[in-house]
């Protein structure tokens, strides 16, 4: 077994040459840009080719049955974390997995660029959704192996990898929304695999520099473990084509299913780590406060998601998307919270390193997102229930701006909890629970768009926020007892 310690100092994590920051933060920068570049480009255009009429390019599913599929394959994203850790911990190291990750992306883009109909789009989900799950969480594992535990720079770190995942998003959907809207979809998905290619051309010139903690297998599979691992693998997939041949998985229940699978991932891996007779009992104890930040970023993002799905209807058809004669495309509204991220994420990152110790601990962080998301639906009763056009975009843009402030207080900073709260045995597995809350969310996002084609939008978006808000007011008052349970973790 290796005996790499991932956590002794190394010239890598006490360089400054990226804006005070490793200069191998640019690389992991460049890679995570890029794959936020194809994955944001193509699901702004997503729901809408699932929707539309085939008159206008699109495969004409029902509405709500659409919104379901974009809920479910932003869960399965988020759900392939597990599978993209325990390949890293166990298999290949962050670094490695990464990079196949990355491979798997790309051709889930050229397949949904490439292939017509709905088989298309279940390869090319499929590939996306494996990919990004294994991309996401080992890119956040490199770059907590930047730093050395209680290095001052780590959440401003974050704040910067923030920014690399912004600037992506925010050019993906303007690009791919443009090529959508004047020659058609299959464009526009093809534009994500080309942005995905040059990402990987990116990192292939800097993955040499990476640390060598990035390259550290934390708890290799032994070799005669591996033909079980086999027989596991290839029964699941087996498993998983006889339900869809005998329809017991279809269009309409996915996002049930992958809330299901989700909750039964969540409670496998922490019962997993809790368990785990190696880990000290401080590390315990930092496992089971991360229980409520869990729930809390639950909540969080099954609102924040639904711009790509209850958001992205309402876009297409209540908001005023005008612009001096020419009507642009919907997937634009999806570019609109990354100018925020770009503007706001460097401001916070300099806030928190001013702030120090002094800045609010991270389940305040938490509960303030919570309470800003139910703010910013219950903005929404202002303009509910109007008619096409009704909503003016400078109204859409507020929404969206507070729920930038709302993503900024929990996003990075829950990447950056989740590798300081991580037991050393379950590094990369700890931040795949972080990102089964994002999985849990979106698939609820999906679920809750079903809601949203069936409720009244007043009834709706009051109810929604309401609970928000209650959620985030009880984090802020469990704030201290949860504090002690981190012990000495902020």
């Amino acid at each position: 077994m290796s005996t790499i310690d991932a956590s002794a100092p190394t010239p890598e994590r006490q360089d400054r040459g990226f804006f005070g920051h490793p200069k191998s933060l640019a690389t992991i920068f460049g890679v995570e840009m890029w794959e936020r570049f194809s994955f944001y480009g193509m699901q702004g255009i997503l729901a809408i080719y699932l929707y539309y009429s085939a008159s206008q390019g699109g495969l004409g599913i029902s509405e709500g049955t659409a919104l379901g599929i974009v809920g479910a394959y932003g869960g399965a994203v988020y759900l392939s974390a597990i599978v993209g850790a325990w390949v890293a911990d166990r298999l290949l190291g962050a670094e490695r997995t990464l990079y196949y990750s990355a491979i798997l992306i790309m051709l889930g883009h050229i397949a949904l660029a490439l292939v017509p109909g709905l088989l298309g789009v279940g390869i090319g989900l499929v590939l996306v959704a494996l990919g990004s799950g294994g991309l996401k969480a080992n890119a956040t594992a490199i770059v907590g192996n930047l730093y050395e535990p209680g290095d001052s720079r780590r959440d401003a770190g974050f704040s910067l990898f923030y920014l690399g995942i912004n600037l992506g998003a925010l050019v993906g959907p303007l690009l791919t929304g443009l090529l959508q809207k004047e020659l058609g979809f299959h464009w526009g998905f093809g534009l994500a695999a080309v942005g995905m290619a040059a990402g990987l051309a990116q990192y292939q010139i800097g993955r040499k520099k990476l640390p060598k903690a990035s390259h550290h297998i934390a708890n290799p599979l032994p070799a005669s473990e591996r033909p079980k691992w086999i027989i596991i693998v290839v029964a699941a997939i087996a498993a998983i084509a006889l339900a869809v041949s005998l329809g017991w998985i279809t269009a309409d229940n996915l996002s049930t299913i992958v809330i299901a699978v989700a909750i039964i991932g969540v409670v496998a891996l922490f019962t997993l780590i809790l368990k785990d007779r190696e880990i000290t009992k401080d590390e315990r104890s930092r496992v089971i406060s991360f229980i409520p930040m869990f729930l809390g970023s639950v909540a969080f993002w099954s609102l924040y998601q639904q711009q790509f799905t209850v958001l992205a209807v309402y876009s297409d058809k209540q908001l005023n998307r005008n612009l001096l004669g020419w009507e642009m495309p919907v997937s634009w509204i999806n570019s609109i919270n990354p100018i925020f991220i770009i503007i706001l994420s460097g401001v916070f990152a300099a806030m928190w390193t001013k702030l120090g110790d002094r800045q609010p601990p991270a389940p305040v962080k938490f509960a303030l997102a919570c309470l800003g998301m139910g703010i910013a639906f219950l903005l929404f009763l202002v303009t509910a229930g109007g008619g096409e056009n009704s909503t003016p975009m400078l109204w859409m843009v507020l929404i969206l701006f507070i729920f930038t402030l709302s993503e900024l207080c929990l996003s990075p900073v829950g990447m950056s909890l989740s590798t300081k709260l991580a037991p050393e045995k379950f590094s990369t597995q700890m931040i795949a629970l972080f990102y089964l809350s994002v999985s849990l969310g979106s698939a609820l996002a999906g679920e809750l768009a079903g809601l949203y084609t069936s409720w009244p939008e007043v009834q709706y978006f009051g109810t929604i926020g309401a609970i928000s808000i209650v959620l985030g007011v009880a984090l802020w008052l469990g704030s201290k007892p949860i504090l002690r349970l981190m012990r000495g973790v902020r």
